[in-house]
C-alpha cells in the first residue's frame, strides 16, 4: 500500500470538490408513509433531473426488482440515464460466519442475471455492509471472482448514515403522519455537510490531493423528500456532481486496503492501512448518525 501511495500523487493533478451520487438497496417496493413506492422511486428521479446529475442505482434485488412492480421501477432508473449495478439479493453480510463464499458468490449472479437486461447496466458490485468477509479466505476469495468475471469493486469514500435518519423519519410518522419534518430535513443536510467535509479533508491529508469523492446514500423515503436540499447544499459548499462512471476512473479506486476494520469508508480503510490511529475527526465518520439523533431526540423527534 505505501508504494501505490506516491504513484497515486505523481499521476493525478490536485482536482476541485468533485463527487458521485450513488443510492444503494434499491428499488424498494415496501410501502412507507407518504408516498407509494412509485411515487417514492419517481421522487428520486425527478430530484436527479431537476439538478442535471447522473447517479448509479446498486440493487437489491429482493427489495422488489424481482417482481414486475418492481422491476419497472429499476427500468425507470435505466431509461432516465443511471448507471445499475449490484448489491446482491438478499443483502447478506459476507461477515457473518454463517454466509459461506459460494452462498455469496451465487447471490451476486442471481442479480446480474436480472440486472444485466437493464438499461444502464454496469459490472459493478458493492459490498452489503461495505463489508469484504470476516476472513482472509473470503476476501481473497471474492477479489479473484470479481477479477474473474470483470466486475469493479464500487467503492465508497463518503460514507453517510443516511439510512438511520431514514430510520428515525420512518419512526417520527408513525406517531405523527402531520408531523413537522423540518428538523429531520436540516439534520440531514447537515450530516452531508460534515461527512462532505470530513473526507473531502482526509483525501487531502492521505493522498496529498482531492478525489472525486462515491457517496453512499440509500434508495427511501429520506432521499424522496430531500434529495434536493441535499444537492443543494452540495452545491453552494462548492462541489460539482460527476458521474459514477467518470469518478471511479480515478487511481484510488484500483487500491485493495487490508481493512483493518470492515464496513468502512475506502479513505478510512486506506488511513488504517497506513497505520494511522483514531484520530478526533474519525469518530463522527463512524457514529452511525449518533450525533444527529440525539439531537433530533433533545428536540421531540
Amino acid at each position: 500500500m505505501r508504494l501505490l501511495i506516491p504513484l497515486l500523487l505523481a499521476l493525478t493533478p490536485l482536482a476541485a470538490q468533485q463527487v458521485a451520487l450513488t443510492f444503494d438497496d434499491g428499488p424498494r417496493t415496501k410501502p412507507t408513509a407518504l408516498l407509494t413506492p412509485a411515487a417514492r422511486n419517481q421522487a428520486l428521479l425527478d430530484h436527479l433531473a431537476k439538478a442535471g446529475v447522473p447517479g448509479a442505482l446498486f440493487v437489491t434485488l429482493g427489495n422488489g426488482a424481482d417482481t414486475a412492480e418492481g422491476l419497472a421501477l429499476l427500468r425507470a432508473w435505466g431509461a432516465a440515464g443511471h448507471r445499475i449495478g449490484n448489491h446482491t439479493v438478499t443483502h447478506p453480510d459476507l461477515n457473518a460466519a454463517g454466509v459461506t463464499l459460494a452462498a455469496y458468490q451465487a447471490e451476486l449472479e442471481a442479480c446480474d442475471k436480472v440486472i444485466a437486461t437493464v438499461p444502464g447496466y454496469r459490472p459493478w458490485f458493492r459490498f452489503t455492509f461495505l463489508r469484504e468477509g470476516n476472513t482472509p479466505e473470503k476476501r481473497d476469495g471474492m477479489r479473484a471472482f470479481l477479477k474473474a468475471k470483470g466486475w469493479r469493486n464500487a467503492y465508497v469514500t463518503l460514507d453517510t448514515s443516511d439510512w438511520r435518519l431514514d430510520e428515525k423519519l420512518g419512526e417520527v410518522l408513525s406517531r405523527n403522519p402531520k408531523a413537522d419534518l423540518t428538523p429531520i430535513r436540516d439534520a440531514y443536510v447537515a450530516h452531508v455537510k460534515q461527512r462532505a467535509e470530513a473526507y473531502r479533508d482526509l483525501s487531502r491529508k492521505l493522498l496529498d490531493r482531492e478525489i472525486p469523492q462515491v457517496m453512499l446514500m440509500h434508495h427511501n423515503l429520506l432521499n424522496a423528500l430531500f434529495l434536493g436540499d441535499v444537492m443543494a447544499m452540495l452545491r453552494r459548499e462548492g462541489w460539482a456532481f460527476v458521474d459514477p462512471e467518470k469518478a471511479f476512473e480515478d487511481p484510488v479506486y484500483q487500491l485493495h486496503p487490508e481493512r483493518p476494520r470492515p464496513g468502512q469508508s475506502l479513505l478510512l480503510s486506506l488511513a488504517r492501512s497506513r497505520g494511522w490511529k483514531d484520530l478526533p475527526a474519525f469518530e463522527r465518520l463512524v457514529d452511525d448518525g449518533d450525533f444527529e439523533i440525539a439531537a433530533l431526540e433533545k428536540q421531540g423527534y
